[in-house]
């Protein structure tokens, strides 16, 4: 027994300790950037491949940069954006089928992801003498602004001309229907030689969480590479501060990406294309994440360009599958993935039974709780054969409380005679733990949970209880649990089982009421079990007297 108070005990401990460490990142304060770093960024324009992405060609000079911008607005079913003319950014990306989660937002207010409040852009330029890059100016070419009814498509297109004899066009083409917007170049080459450039695609961002963060609970932001041969990689802020960033340099697959909690962005290069990633500084807290390309050779009075696809909305794991190989990796259940990902599968199966992702909640922690009945039932058996004999073992505490040698021996001896095992209770619980913690980050995770409302008060299953309802609700299970539970031998050992549940309670109150529903539902159905085999041991024990 007391080795199971122990192991609860350590549970109870590392769970805090977790939690705090969450409450520190999220709450610690934003490093500045130093005046040299940002004096670089200031300098520095278009990023330059390296000698293996441009063999025998000299290192390109950028297009100076210019300050006079204007921005002009595109309406579409799913976006409204904004793109700058210096560089024909995208500063602005308004997801409006979404809702803020700010706090005091309007009902009507939409979800900002790419947001000027954290320097988040999507930036593209080109690499080569006297091409545009995202510090040139653009001018905005004639053409429709809002997505017309019955059209499928929109593009928005952006001209800059070069002193070289080079002209280039940026174009922007949404789709109805789809978080994909296409962002290409198109170079008409009209000088006297051949040129080869590269293209750059990066995204820029602050480390600042976006809104809506839950307090207790931490999720990564920042910015993703994936390739076939390295995986899923997240690199830290902190890490490219300091130079140290590891992630996929080269390769011919893969694209980059910037992650913040339930949405994306992301740059995915099309086919097996020699590519370079890269990470730098801008200053100010920001960084950059990107990709650079070849452009294919353009002659003297032709035409050429390259296109890639921008995905920007939300982490819908069946459409992100579909764009690119590993982009649902985004979806980070960390080292639990492989038992997470089928969780969620069925949690999804159960939405599309029920309509309602409260009710499925409730019907997957049915399911669960009677997947392991019979190790739940092995380990309230043993609680309950612990609680019989309870009172015997404080009197062998009482007895040889000052030889504790001899007192370990007569409650083995005790242990034996009733054929208790006193880890009997504990290793049906550490057998759970992996799957309630993979359950517990895909609730946490899923962009479905969103905004998504169960009944009553509970209007969004991804944020805490308005009114704290679930969470008082949850504490009194617990305390129930406790009550059934055999009491403790040692009196500080049982004034911590009653404390256990209060303090987390109390920390529950913040947690999304998505995790709340399914604590309670799992303490619900663990106290109709434990309370039936009490009752059933207690009859046994009485028709053998």
């Amino acid at each position: 027994m007391d080795n199971r108070r122990l192991l609860l005990s350590i549970i109870f401990f590392v769970s805090i300790f977790m939690l705090w460490e969450a409450w520190n990142r999220q709450h610690a304060p934003q490093p500045v950037a130093s005046s040299a770093a940002q004096a670089s960024a200031q300098a520095g324009g278009a990023p330059v491949p390296s000698a293996s992405l441009q063999p025998g060609m000299p290192a390109p000079a950028g297009a100076p940069a210019q300050t006079a911008a204007e921005t002009v607005t595109v309406t579409t079913d799913l976006f409204k954006a904004e793109i700058s003319s210096q560089g024909g950014d995208l500063v602005r990306l308004e997801l409006v089928k979404h809702k803020s989660a700010e706090d005091g937002a309007t009902p009507d207010k939409h979800l900002v992801l790419i947001d000027p409040a954290h320097r988040y852009e999507a930036q593209t330029g080109l690499i080569g003498d006297n091409l545009p890059t995202h510090r040139s100016t653009f001018k905005v070419l004639p053409g429709k602004r809002d997505l017309a009814e019955g059209a499928d498509t929109l593009t928005l297109a952006l001209e800059a001309d070069t002193a070289n004899g080079v002209k280039v066009v940026k174009t922007y083409t949404f789709h109805r229907g789809s978080y994909v917007i296409d962002v290409g170049y198109e170079i008409a080459n009209q000088s006297q030689a051949a040129i080869a450039p590269h293209a750059y695609f990066q995204l820029q961002r602050d480390e600042t969480k976006p809104a809506g963060e839950a307090r207790m609970v931490s999720t990564f932001t920042g910015p993703a590479f994936y390739s076939a041969a390295d995986k899923y990689q997240k690199v830290d802020f902190s890490d490219i501060e300091k130079d140290k960033a590891k992630h996929v340099k080269t390769a011919d697959n893969g694209w980059v990406a910037m992650v913040q909690h339930y949405f994306v962005s992301t740059f995915l290069p099309q086919g097996n294309v020699s590519r370079e990633f890269y990470t730098r500084k801008v200053g100010n807290g920001a960084i950059a994440a990107g990709v650079i390309l070849p452009v294919d050779s353009i002659a003297p009075g032709a035409k050429g360009g390259i296109t890639v696809p921008l995905y920007a909305g939300p982490q819908v794991q069946s459409e992100l599958k579909k764009l690119a190989d590993g982009l649902d990796l985004v979806v980070d259940y960390g080292w639990l993935t492989i038992i997470a990902a089928p969780l969620f599968w069925v949690l999804q199966a159960l939405h599309k039974l029920t309509g309602n992702w409260g009710w499925a909640i409730i019907l997957l922690t049915i399911g669960l709780k009677l997947l392991f009945f019979p190790l739940s039932a092995a380990s309230y058996k043993s609680m309950a054969k612990m609680r019989q004999v309870t009172p015997r073992l404080t009197q062998i505490k009482e007895r040889f409380g000052d030889d504790r040698q001899r007192m370990n021996q007569e409650m083995m001896e005790l242990y034996k005679k009733e054929k208790i095992n006193p880890l009997g209770g504990c290793l049906p619980i550490v057998v759970q733990i992996p799957v309630f913690i993979a359950l517990y980050w895909v609730l946490l995770g899923a962009v479905e949970m969103r905004q998504a409302p169960w009944l009553g008060w509970i209007t969004d299953l991804s944020v805490a209880d308005p009114f704290y309802i679930l969470p008082v609700f949850m504490m009194v299970t617990m305390l129930i649990q406790t009550k059934l539970n055999p009491t403790p031998p040692d009196p500080i050992q049982a004034k911590v089982m009653w404390m256990m549940p209060l303090v987390f309670g109390v920390m529950f109150f913040f947690f999304p009421a998505g995790l709340v529903l399914y604590w309670t539902v799992n303490n619900l159905l663990s106290i109709a079990q434990q309370w039936s085999i009490n009752r059933m041991m207690g009859e046994a024990k009485g028709a053998k007297a």
